[in-house]
This record gives C-alpha cells, structure tokens and sequence, in this order.
C-alpha cells in the first residue's frame, strides 16, 4: 500500500480504507505505534509532493490551456479530498471518551503542518494563479472549508487532551509546539475569516490558560503577545476604514454597517484575550512593554481626537468607544503594579512621533484616574518613578501636544454628576483630570508633586506653565491655609533670590500674585510682616503682587510703604550720576510704584500721587530715542513710565505731554520690540480720557493721529489688534473728534477698524487646512528639538566646555549710543539749573567729569 504510485487518486483511496476500515479497531493505547507513526509521515510526504506539483503547474495556467486547467483542478481535488480524509481520521479518535497526548503524539502536529500550508496556499492564490482565480475559485473555496473543518477537527481533539503534574517533558514539549504553530496559523489567516480567526486565537488563550502552571515557563509569551496586539490593530484599523467608507459614501445601513459591527466586535475579543492572558502571565512580560505601550499609542493615534484620526460619524466613533475601548480598559488596571510597564510608560527617551503625543498624554490621564483606587504601593511605584515621577511625564507629555492645544481638540468631560459628557478643550479636559489626581495625592508623595510643580511653571513652555499654576492653585485652595502659606512664602523667597531679569521670576511672579489672593487673612499679614514693603530688599517681591488680594486696612498700609519705598530709589537715581547700571532697581521700583497705584489708586493719599507723579516726570527729561531704542532695561523702564502716566493722565500738564509725545514718535521710527509698542498703545488709549491742552494740541494732536496710524498700519498680528483695541477706546471716549479720521490715513487701515467695530469677521482657514498647518509646524519646532537635543547630546560626550566667544570690536552705533547717553545727561543737568540752585556737590562732580573727558580727548590723539 506505501509502494509509491503516480496516481493521487490511488494515495487517496488507500488513506481512506486505513482511517476508516482499520483505524477505528486498533486501541488508544497501540494506534500511535501501529497507525500514525507509519501513516502519518507518508500521508505528509505525499501532502507535500502535491502541493509542490500543483504550485509548479499553476504558474502556467491560462484560459487556453484546458489540459493544464484539468490538471490543476484534479491536483484540488486530491487535496480536498486529502483533507476531508483526515478530518474523518481525527473525528474517529474524538469519540474516544479519555484521550491522552501520549497516544496521538505524531497526530496534531502532522494536521497542523497541513492546516498551515492549505491556508497559506489559499492566502497566497492571488499571486500563485496569476489572475486566473475564476478557473479554479470554486475547488479553492472547497480546500478552504475542508481546511476550516480540520482544524476545528483537531481543536476539539486536543481540548479533550489533559496534562498533569504527571505528565512527561514530551507531552509538555509537545503541548507547547501545538499552541506555537496555531500561533505560526494565526498570522496567516488574520485577513480571511473573522470567525476563524477568533476561534483561532480562542484556543490558544484556552490552552495556555488551561495548562497554565505547566506551560508557563515555556510558552514563548513575547510572540502571543506581539500576535494579539498586531491583530488587534489590523482589526481596529479596518473598523476605521469601514467607518471611514460609511461616512464618505453616506451609508448608515447595508453590508458595510453590518460588517462594520462585526469588526468591532472583533476587536472586543482581541481586548478581552489581552485581558485575560495579561492577567495570567504578566510576570513574563518584562520584555515585552513597549508593544502594550505601543498598542495604546497606536489605536489612540488614530482615534478621535487625534489630529491625525480619519474622520467618522459620531455614531460609528460612539460604537467603537462602547464596544471596543471599554473592553480594553481594563488592561490597563492590570499593568498598574507591573514595575516594567511604569518604567516604560514613564521613561523620558520614549521619542515618540508627533502622531502620539497626544496618546501619550491621555493615557496618563487614564493612569491618574486609576491610580487612586490602587493600593498605596502601586501609587508610590507611579508617584515617585524611577527616571520620572507620573505628574513630570503629564507636564513633559502635555508639553509636546502643542498642535492639538492650539486647535483645540475637544474630549468629552462630565462637568457634573448625572450629567451627559460635553466637549471641553484639551487644556481644560487634563486640569480637570490632573487637579482631581492631585486631590487624591498621598501627603508622603508631596514632594514629587511639588517638584513637578515647580519645573513645570519654570519651564519653556508657557502653556504647561500655566497649567502648573492652575493645579498649584487648586492645590493651594484644596489643602489647608497652612500649606498654601508655606507655598506662598517659598515661591516669595525664590522670587526675591533670583535676578529680577530672569524669565523665570516673570513666571513665578504670576503665580505668586494667583496664590495671594487664596491666603488666609492673617497669613497676609504674616506675609506683610516677613517681606515689609518699606524694605529695598523686599520690593522685588513686592512688584510682582496684587493689593487687591488684601484687606482694605493692609491694602492701603502696604500701598504707602511701597510708594515711599519706591519714590526713595527712584529720587536717589535721579540725583546720582544716573548710570544705566543702576536702572534695574529703579525699575523694580517703578514696578511697585505700578502696582500701588493699579491696586490702591482709591486708597493713596493725595500727596502721596503728587509725589508719585512728580517724580515720573523728571525722567522724561533725559531719555532720547536712540539711546532707549538700544538699551533693553531703558526700554523696559519706558514701558513702566507709560504704564503709570495711565493712572495720571489727566494731571498731565502740556510740557510732559510734549515730552512724551515727541519721544514715543522719534522711538516709533526706530521700530522699538512689541512690548515698547504694547506700551505705547496702553497709553495711547487712555488719551481718550483727557482734554489736551491748548499750548500742547499743536504738537501732540499730529504726533498722537501719526502714532495711532503707525500702530495700526501695522503688520504683526498682536500690535496690530491691541492697536485696533486701543483706538476704539480712544475714540469712544475722547473729546477731540476730528483727530478720529486723522489716525485712518489710508483706505485699508479704516477698512480694517470699521470691520473690527462691525465684528465682522474675516476669512477663516477651514478646519482641515489648519489641522494640516499645525501638523506642518509640529514637525518643524520637533526637528527643531531634535537638532538642539544632539547638540547637547555631543557636548555633554565630549566631557569640555563651551568655547567663549570671541570679542568683538565695538561698533560705530555702540559708540554714538555712548555719547548720546553723555549728551543726554548734560541736557537733563541743564534743566535742572533753570529749575533750582544746585547742590554744593555738582562744581566738583563737573570738575571730575570734565578731567575725565579730556583724557579721553587725548587717548583719540594718542
């Protein structure tokens, strides 16, 4: 019967006598020596030999060649019924009531190397028959249910196999290569059923589950779990496409809807195996992290809210939300005390595309929700982290999603309890989240907290630093007084340590302002008391706060300390040489001067104003254009100047109105930075409020219409709508009307204010187009990190320092802005001596001055 023979059919028919006239008599104990050991190895040989000859023969198939097309079609015969005859021969051992692996070894794996080839045979058909599929599309169809069949077939057998604590390493060994080469099945024929390919996966979840204490130590986990990610995301990724189809061809119902819905299902399955086998062996997943870390990434990546989702009906997306994430979630409960999962999720070189850092930040957010119900010690693993605590990754991770902060997305957030979810930003959806987590913080993981705090608010990003003041905030009104106290003064003292023009101190400043106004009224008062306001040292704190936070008794005591304290450095400025070195304190003074008169302006005396404001006026006397255009810190003492003249301004007499005017014009043609032109436009809009004397309206009403004109004109989008602010309150509230249309000096610019008082609005970029632009410059400032990060990256490898720069030669225009700044002071000495007598000091200053010049004279001639 083994003797080899040409014919198929022949093979075949010998087989098939053998399983059915021979196999059901020979005993469980003796059919593996007697039947499978002899029959199985040349049944596969034979399998093997057919399947060689139908690829060879297939390559030449054509619609003219009929000899070939019968040949081809016989070849799928014998192979049909190849497969039908074993089905039957692993059905007769199924009705054996106790089955062992001992007495069948040789069977499971000889079905499966078959299983395997037909399906791979039937996969590859596209390619295998060169576009002649119609010729031979009803036998494929047949090879591919027989196939389903017989591996259903073993399926059964081997459920009704059971290994002990007694069973030997070969049953073990053997039990392990079965669910191997289902899994080897798997991704075979992940694309052709979705039955088959769930109740594939179903036995090998059920089998390693099954023999799970025998199995465990050799399974090779790393493969299953990469196998069941992979066809969770194929799955998901065609519930998109689906979906995505549904909503461009306007299809709700039909085949499409129908196959939609069994493809979420699908991929509940694929959750609930990942639950259910994570949960068993997740100790073995030490190596595997980063797919399960992955995976989250991937489906949130392409799941609305992702910039970088398809767009899909509400509908589907609810569907997919219900059905699918929900029965995913729970993995994530699983991983929480898994320390290698943490260090992963928490790691600061994940490097993750801009597609998932939006992902990356939700899933923390999900991890913070969690964690509270965890026990302490898996809130101590998230809390202090290894690299990274959890409340730094979310201020790292929010940090990056710049294109979605700047849309904004929009996720669903239950502002109340039996509500329905609305659509809140993306910054107010991870406050909410973030200060809900911090409500629930351990008090021994403070210090991770407020470390985190604190980086975030020092840190480059201007929107994550506010997100740390909001949380620092919520934290300051949810503890007790005590602890907002504590905070308050160590942010104070940080404050009053830095250099006032340190970018960070700006940040700090806001906070502190926030967080005095949630003190307690008696630590006010102990703040008073540890930062007096008539102390030099203490006005750098000072300047950064608000007196409205304070009762109305402290208010107006700390408002007179501060003007006197700032009117005493600014008079000892004015009266020394006046060096551009010392303007720092005079600008913290003007800064507390600032914000007595913002906070206080009721409660200050009228002597005090009149002080306040003769001393603003003196300065007016020597700043000159070029000088303020080339010195940062004069330039920042403008500001402040015009910031304060606001609260004055109907005290201004023609002279200092002059003044003013003349030098914001000839600074204007100098083109000043924004924040000079802020200025300029704060104290142009308060003009509305004051009749311009006679003897000044000469001067100042051309140069106020030509400033106005200038500032509107202009092409920087944030000057030009404060511009647009400003002149509306001007021209509401001023007096003198026809300087109105002196400011409109072109046909564009009245265009744009009659528009901006219509509210109408202008052309808007579509929401594609811009979610587009802000993925374009996503990329750009991520190449921009990158490029900064490798630079950093090969300093700190080659162990040296910075080179220093070289110095330069001074420049002709640093040399005039030295010389403008003597003229200057000898023009502001000069006013002075028609105001008054001078000190007795002065002749001798002079002297000294003027021996000074002259060497400099002579080192020229030198």
């Amino acid at each position: 019967m083994y003797q080899e023979s040409e014919d198929w059919t022949e093979h075949i028919r010998v087989l098939r006598i053998l399983t059915e006239m021979f196999l059901p008599h020979i005993s469980l104990e003796d059919v593996e020596q007697i039947f499978f050991s002899k029959v199985l190895p040349k049944t596969l040989q034979f399998f093997d030999n057919l399947m060689c000859e139908l690829s060879s023969k297939a390559k030449g198939l054509t619609s003219q060649s009929t000899e070939l097309c019968s040949t081809v079609r016989n070849l799928l015969q014998a192979v049909v019924q190849l497969l039908e005859t074993l089905t039957g021969c692993v059905r007769c051992v199924c009705s054996v009531q106790e089955l062992s692996l001992q007495s069948v070894r040789s069977l499971p794996s000889s079905v499966l190397w078959v299983v395997k080839s037909t399906f791979t045979h039937c996969k590859d058909s596209e390619s295998v028959y060169y576009g002649h599929l119609h010729l031979i599309s009803d036998l494929l169809q047949s090879m591919f249910k027989e196939t389903y069949s017989l591996q259903k077939q073993l399926m059964e057998l081997v459920d009704l196999i059971s290994i002990g604590s007694a069973s030997s390493e070969d049953d073990i060994t053997c039990m392990v290569s079965v669910i191997h080469t289902v899994l080897e099945i798997c991704s075979v024929i992940s694309n052709m059923d979705h039955a088959l390919h769930a109740n594939t996966w179903k036995f090998i979840i059920k089998q390693s589950l099954k023999h799970h204490s025998l199995l465990q130590c050799h399974l090779k986990h790393r493969d299953i779990l990469a196998g069941l990610c992979k066809d969770t995301l194929l799955s998901f990724d065609s519930c998109l496409e689906l979906a995505e189809h549904m909503k461009v061809s306007e299809t709700q119902e039909g085949t499409d809807f129908r196959l939609f819905q069994k493809t979420v299902k699908l991929c509940r399955f694929f959750a609930n195996s990942l639950v259910h086998y994570t949960k068993e062996f997740l100790a073995y997943f030490s190596d595997s992290c980063s797919q399960l870390h992955q995976l989250f990434l991937q489906i949130y990546s392409k799941f609305p809210p992702s910039l970088y989702a398809p767009e899909i009906l509400e509908a589907h997306q609810d569907e997919i939300s219900r059905v699918f994430l929900v029965a995913l979630d729970p993995l994530i409960t699983q991983l929480l005390p898994f320390s290698p999962f943490m260090e992963r999720v928490l790691s600061e070189n994940l490097d993750l595309p801009p597609e998932q850092q939006l992902p990356q930040c939700l899933l923390l957010l999900t991890i913070m929700d969690k964690l509270p119900s965890q026990p302490e010690e898996v809130q101590t693993l998230w809390n202090t982290g290894k690299s990274l605590c959890l409340f730094s990754a979310l201020f790292l991770s929010f940090q990056q999603c710049c294109g979605e902060l700047s849309l904004p997305v929009c996720l669903p957030q239950v502002l109340s309890t039996g509500q329905p979810a609305v659509p809140t930003t993306l910054y107010h959806y991870v406050c909410v989240h973030l200060c809900s987590f911090i409500a629930a913080t351990l008090p021994s993981h403070f210090p991770q907290l407020e470390r985190a705090l604190l980086d975030a608010v020092l840190g480059s990003s201007m929107i994550t630093s506010l997100l740390a003041m909001d949380s620092w905030c919520f934290l300051a009104r949810y503890g007790t007084a005590e602890l907002c106290a504590h905070h308050v003064n160590v942010i104070a003292h940080l404050v009053k340590a830095w250099p006032s023009d340190c970018c960070q101190v700006s940040a700090l400043g806001v906070l502190l302002r926030r967080m005095l106004f949630l003190m307690a009224p008696e630590h006010q008062v102990e703040f008073a008391h540890k930062f007096p306001p008539e102390e030099v040292e203490s006005l750098a704190v000072w300047q950064h706060v608000s007196l409205g936070a304070l009762n109305p008794d402290l208010r107006a005591q700390v408002a007179s300390q501060l003007c006197s304290a700032g009117l005493v450095q600014c008079q000892q400025w004015l009266s020394s040489s006046r060096a551009l070195g010392g303007l720092p304190p005079v600008n913290t003074a003007l800064s507390v001067l600032l914000v007595a008169c913002s906070s206080a302006d009721a409660s200050l005396e009228a002597e005090l104003k009149t002080s306040v404001l003769g001393v603003l006026s003196q300065f007016w006397s020597f700043l000159q254009a070029k000088q303020v255009s080339d010195e940062p810190c004069l330039q920042k003492t403008l500001c402040l100047l015009l910031h304060l003249l606001e609260f004055f301004i109907q005290a201004l007499d023609a002279q200092l109105l002059t003044q003013v005017f003349a030098l914001q014009s000839s600074l204007l043609q100098l083109q000043p930075p924004d924040h000079v032109r802020l200025a300029m436009l704060g104290f142009l809009a308060s003009m509305g409020k004051v009749f311009i004397p006679q003897e000044a309206q000469r001067q100042v009403v051309p140069q106020l219409s030509c400033l106005f004109a200038s500032l509107l004109a202009d092409q920087t989008w944030l000057i030009h709508q404060h511009a647009l602010e400003a002149f509306t309150h001007f021209a509401e509230e001023t007096r003198h009307e026809d300087v109105v249309p002196w400011c409109l000096n072109s046909e564009e610019v009245k265009n744009k204010v009659v528009n901006f008082l219509a509210k109408t609005r202008q052309v808007e970029e579509t929401r594609e187009a811009r979610t587009e632009r802000l993925k374009q410059e996503r990329i750009t400032w991520s190449a921009q990190v990158v490029k900064v990060v490798k630079v950093d990256g090969e300093l700190e490898s080659t162990g040296e320092p910075v080179a220093k720069r070289a110095c330069h030669a001074p420049s002709e225009e640093q040399y005039r802005a030295a010389v403008g700044s003597m003229e200057g002071a000898v023009e502001a000495v000069k006013l002075l001596l028609q105001k008054g007598s001078p000190p007795g000091w002065l002749a001798v200053k002079l002297e000294a001055l003027h021996a000074a010049i002259a060497t400099l004279r002579d080192s020229l001639r030198a």
